[in-house]
């Protein structure tokens, strides 16, 4: 029989990824999405329409991490052997504009779902989504799982507690729950307001002659950028370990915002500085200047590395929204 996974944030980019690559490997895959007066499954639409693949396992369920029944009721009826809670108010800018919600949702949503698979089957292996941000003002660079946390937003904050009550339940009630500590991780299915998928959609939204400018935060941020697709990998590697742990994902690199605006632009000729512009509302009140992370542990006991580099990166979602912005156009490498 083949093993069913649950995915918390199944719309977004991870949630698709991991979809795709469990149901590679004979997975039943359910998925809880938020009941929306729009449609906001575009990223998974593929996977339960394939007509090449009539017999994949894939389901959606509607709950809320802000509602403890319907996590319960999902559990009870899916049965999962793996649970993966990637969903959360991923936004680091917006948290400081929403944090009670925020907090209720990245942060007690967790305990929410640990609870709930805590009263019904407490052998579910349980993934929780850690994020770098939680180091924020990190105390040394390379971070790696010994570096103190200081987050330095709501959201920063909501992913801490997130990552310690997975370890209080792990520990308290000998769960195996695990948290991958995810550094910035993109690709073409990165939501739009995040700042690389900006940068690239907005290129190629000036290559169609539809904007001029692309209006951005703090361009001297520095972070660790690896391919979405390497890390959602790494999740389920996580899952399948001897032991229930904690593990820096991260590629060991770090590129500034400027970098990536810089690279981005020379792929397609154009003069960054004619197109960039600085808007004092994507400025956060409190900044995390510097991410990097040591994956040397993930690597030891795991066996996972990234494959694909920043350069490489940067291309693939260049080209992949000049091709969905319907514009025809050769990369200049």
């Amino acid at each position: 029989m083949s093993k069913k996974a649950l995915i918390t944030g199944i719309t977004g980019q991870d949630g698709s990824y991991l979809a795709e690559q469990l149901l590679s490997k004979g997975y039943e895959v359910h998925g809880i999405i938020r009941r929306a007066s729009t449609f906001n499954t575009k990223r998974i639409d593929h996977l339960y329409k394939d007509p090449h693949n009539p017999s994949t396992k894939f389901f959606l369920h509607y709950g809320d991490l802000s509602d403890s029944s319907s996590l319960t009721q999902i559990l009870k009826k899916v049965e999962p052997d793996e649970v993966y809670n990637l969903g959360a108010q991923s936004q680091v800018r917006t948290s400081f504009d929403i944090p009670e919600y925020t907090g209720d949702i990245t942060g007690l949503g967790t305990t929410r779902l640990l609870e709930a698979i805590r009263r019904s089957n407490k052998d579910i292996r349980f993934y929780q989504a850690s994020s770098s941000e939680m180091f924020g003002k990190a105390a040394e660079t390379p971070q790696k799982e010994t570096t103190p946390f200081h987050p330095r937003s709501p959201y920063g904050c909501a992913k801490a507690y997130s990552y310690y009550i997975t370890i209080n339940y792990r520990e308290s009630y000998g769960m195996f729950a695990s948290n991958g500590i995810l550094f910035n991780h993109e690709s073409p299915r990165r939501g739009e307001t995040f700042v690389t998928r900006k940068i690239t959609r907005g290129i190629a939204r000036i290559l169609a002659g539809k904007d001029k400018f692309i209006y951005l935060g703090n361009m001297d941020a520095k972070r660790d950028w690896g391919f979405a697709e390497d890390y959602t990998n790494a999740m389920y590697l996580i899952l399948q370990s001897k032991e229930p742990d904690d593990f820096v994902i991260a590629t060991g690199e770090t590129h500034s915002v400027r970098e990536f605006v810089e690279e981005a632009f020379s792929l397609v000729g154009l003069n960054w500085g004619e197109h960039i512009k600085i808007d004092p509302q994507y400025l956060r009140p409190s900044e995390v200047d510097v991410l990097v992370g040591d994956y040397s542990k993930a690597k030891r006991i795991l066996g996972w590395e990234p494959k694909v580099k920043f350069k490489e990166l940067v291309k693939m979602m260049v080209e992949s929204d000049i091709r969905e912005e319907g514009v025809s156009f050769e990369l200049k490498r």
